[in-house]
């Protein structure tokens, strides 16, 4: 393999992807079009030949002194400062192939972890943030199922579907760990949410990367996650939702894979279930209906040539259904709920219980594990597994 770009040259690429008012696009084009690759070269020019190349003054003025600027500084040592820490140049056959189909492929990426893993088959899953018990469950066992299949699990570190997702693979194999890959909408330095940075740490430790484009220091702001979720598009082999309302940004990722040729596929719900709706509007525009990996496994393998062939079948998912409760009254509640949250008073409803024998049980149902509460007070069974 051809070594990585030397660090002169990596530092002329970080200070152009770190440069303001030169895009990503136009810095990538100038650089192979008009300074025969070097991207030094750009940096070194004098203004009237930026002039000519179609720069204007305030890009130029920006690329004065732009690979001693602090964010190149910073960068450059938060990479040498750990093992581990990677800055990859789009010249660096490290690259991810796929991402330069996009036509703003970022200049740099900062990788934690194996950056190898980003050259691996890729199936990206996403979702709501704020999933049913039946759609975590869901995105965790499809996760899973799809890590021990031999696909990288690639989603956005975020709570709900992501977290359940990334949780999966990391529990193939009995525990040991498969492989998955989080691209961040922040700074590798600023893990978002920071509820998951053990999540993350979990995640490079089994052999897997964490992967964003925005410079360190970078906090989360809501025009970051859309810009990251067409890296998780143009990774993966196919996007996978589980869950999402119509307008979920996983419909994002969705619409941005399918522009880049991926496959798209989605999970079915309840036709009562908000979060069901984004998948239905899928399906009904073409994506694949998911039920299981195998289902997945087969849209996606005849787009991954030789790879195919060390795919694995789908393992089962693990553990027994737990044995109903014993008390008839408790029997009766966990008949009337649905995986699909519901509010007590339709429990009541259903089950002819008092109000507050219904919350009385379902907070012991919920210690138990059997149900799980939702925002708005609503509440679910819990998906039995085997």
């Amino acid at each position: 393999m051809t070594p990585p770009a030397g660090p002169e040259r990596l530092r002329a690429w970080l200070a152009l992807a770190l440069a303001p008012g030169l895009a990503p696009r136009a810095a990538r084009e100038l650089v192979e079009r008009g300074f025969g690759g070097d991207p030094a070269a750009l940096l070194r020019a004098d203004p009237g030949t930026l002039r000519r190349a179609g720069i204007g003054p305030e890009a130029a003025a920006g690329l004065v002194g732009a690979e001693e600027a602090p964010a190149v500084r910073a960068s450059l040592e938060w990479a040498a400062a750990r093992p581990g820490r990677h800055l990859l140049a789009i010249d660096d056959p490290r690259y991810p192939e796929r991402l330069r189909d996009l036509p703003d492929a970022p200049l740099v990426l900062h990788v934690a972890g194996d950056p190898e893993v980003l050259a691996l088959p890729q199936v990206g899953v996403v979702g709501s943030r704020r999933p049913t018990p039946a759609g975590r469950e869901t995105a965790r066992e499809l996760g899973r199922a799809l890590a021990e299949a031999g696909l990288v699990v690639t989603s956005g570190l975020a709570r709900g579907v992501d977290a359940a997702a990334h949780e999966g693979a990391l529990a193939a194999d009995g525990g040991a760990g498969g492989l998955t890959v989080a691209v961040c909408a922040t700074g590798l330095d600023r893990i978002y949410p920071p509820e998951h940075v053990a999540l993350a740490r979990r995640i490079v430790d089994s052999g897997g990367a964490l992967v964003s484009e925005t410079p360190l220091g970078t906090p989360p702001r809501p025009g970051l996650f859309p810009r990251r979720n067409r890296l998780i598009a143009a990774l993966a082999h196919g996007v996978l939702v589980v869950e999402a309302s119509v307008r979920s940004g996983a419909l994002i990722t969705a619409r941005l894979a399918a522009e880049l040729g991926r496959e798209v596929m989605a999970v079915p719900g309840s036709i009562h279930s908000p979060l069901a709706r984004g998948c239905h509007l899928l399906i009904r525009q073409g994506a694949r209906l998911v039920e299981t990996a195998a289902d997945v496994l087969e849209e996606i393998a005849p787009r991954l040539g030789d790879a195919a062939a060390r795919l694995r079948r789908p393992s089962p998912a693990p553990a027994a259904a737990p044995s109903p409760p014993a008390d008839p009254e408790y029997r009766k509640l966990l008949n009337a709920m649905e995986e699909t949250p519901l509010p007590v008073d339709v429990l009541v409803a259903r089950t002819g219980l008092t109000p507050g024998e219904v919350s009385s049980m379902l907070l012991i149902l919920e210690l138990e594990g059997r149900v799980a509460s939702t925002a708005g007070g609503l509440y679910a069974r819990v998906p039995e597994k085997g």
